[in-house]
């Protein structure tokens, strides 16, 4: 067990200019369901499917990411999109409209099935969506020749991964932990995720997420469980605890990524929450807290789809934002965890203040009050996404 992180203002400069709050805790560590499941016909990475790259012709890039994801301009400070447009002379369309990984699929799904374009070269998702797609046959294996800094640089405990173990598909963007976050003005410190679901004085004024995997989750660690090692009656019970939290009108809505505006507004107290979307709402006020039980841990990930027409352009990207000071940069900004070696020692010149922020180079202590969540069958993971589906309406 760690030792309890007492609540801090760390006050951020240059590219990283915004104020942030880390509350103290001990311990860290809608969709119809299985929308996302029906993938279709599989259609593989090889042959017809895969369109023709037009980068040697093109320099443009057309990128959907999540929101608040990536550093902007600051003056004299060029943002790390600026510096790759000005070093590779690509023009970047740059979307951000990823506010759920099944929202955002069905989307994409007709078009990814049918073997046509997307209308974007690039696009990020979390661990298990990416497998989904990857499995389906529907992102473009990358040129490793394109991507050194992927190889050289990633970090090892991203490597390996079972749904792409040499990562021929996917480069991670940001990784990060799903937590609590509450306003301060409005209640006091929330510490643990039972607080959420039964604390008298934030009834109505709480917000789930809509992803599966993270609320869930939590609910399983609030029940004393493993997420990443549970049974049919484990989940039943911390089914039936997020069943019967929102019953009992404990529990305003489930959202995605816009919950933060709610926060902020004072329309929600406390919700489940992404570790840097607190950085980026830049409100004294909100403040970000590792819940008792422990928190879960995921990664999104850098995907091109078939019919993605500048894959070179898309692999220039990655390897720009594998440069150890690039990815510094970015970290600086955005407070997730930098998947970059490296980056840590480049983060003494841009920020030192943060050299040392868990949030953003987590320690082996830290990890190992982290969770991931266990992997699913499509059978289970069908079944599973219709448990919650029904829970969450």
């Amino acid at each position: 067990m760690t030792e309890p992180m007492p609540p801090e203002e760390v006050k951020k400069k240059g590219v990283s200019r915004r104020g942030f709050i880390i509350g103290g805790a001990a311990g860290l560590g809608v969709v119809a369901a299985g929308t996302y499941l029906a993938v279709g016909n599989r259609g593989g990475t090889s042959g017809s499917c895969v369109t023709t790259d037009m980068s040697g012709t093109e320099a443009t890039l057309a990128i959907s990411n999540w929101p608040e994801y990536i550093d902007e301009d600051d003056g004299d400070v060029l943002s790390t999109m600026s510096l790759f447009m000005a070093a590779t002379g690509i023009d970047v369309a740059y979307t951000p409209d990823v506010n759920d990984n099944v929202e955002f699929f069905t989307k994409v799904r007709a078009q990814l099935a049918s073997c046509q374009p997307t209308g974007r070269d690039m696009f990020v998702l979390t661990d298990w969506m990416a497998a989904r797609m990857i499995e389906a046959g529907w992102i473009q294996q990358l040129d490793k020749a394109n991507v050194p800094n992927l190889d050289a640089n990633l970090l090892s405990s991203l490597r390996g991964v079972g749904w792409d173990p040499n990562r021929d598909y996917s480069a991670p963007w940001q990784t990060g932990f799903t937590g609590i976050a509450y306003n301060k003005s409005l209640v006091g410190e929330v510490g643990s995720i039972n607080e959420l679901f039964t604390r008298s004085d934030l009834a109505g004024k709480v917000t789930l997420l809509t992803e599966m995997r993270d609320t869930m989750g939590l609910a399983l660690l609030a029940n004393g469980a493993d997420p990443s090692d549970f049974n049919d009656d484990e989940w039943g019970t911390a089914l039936e605890t997020v069943a019967k939290s929102r019953a009992d009108g404990q529990i305003r809505a489930f959202t995605g990524n816009e919950y933060i505006n709610d926060l902020a507004a004072g329309n929600i107290a406390a919700c489940v929450a992404w570790s840097g979307d607190v950085a980026a709402a830049e409100d004294e006020n909100l403040v970000f807290l590792p819940p008792e039980e422990g928190m879960m841990i995921w990664s999104d990930n850098m995907l091109v789809p078939n019919q993605g027409t500048h894959k070179a352009n898309a692999e220039k990207w990655i390897d720009h934002y594998y440069d150890p000071k690039i990815a510094a940069q970015l970290a600086a900004y955005v407070w997730y965890v930098c998947p970059v070696e490296g980056a840590r020692e480049e983060m003494e010149s841009i920020d030192p203040s943060l050299v040392d922020n868990p949030l953003i180079f987590p320690t082996d202590d830290f990890l190992t009050k982290t969770n991931a969540f266990m992997a699913l069958s499509d059978e289970k993971a069908q079944e599973y996404e219709q448990d919650f589906a029904d829970v969450t309406g």
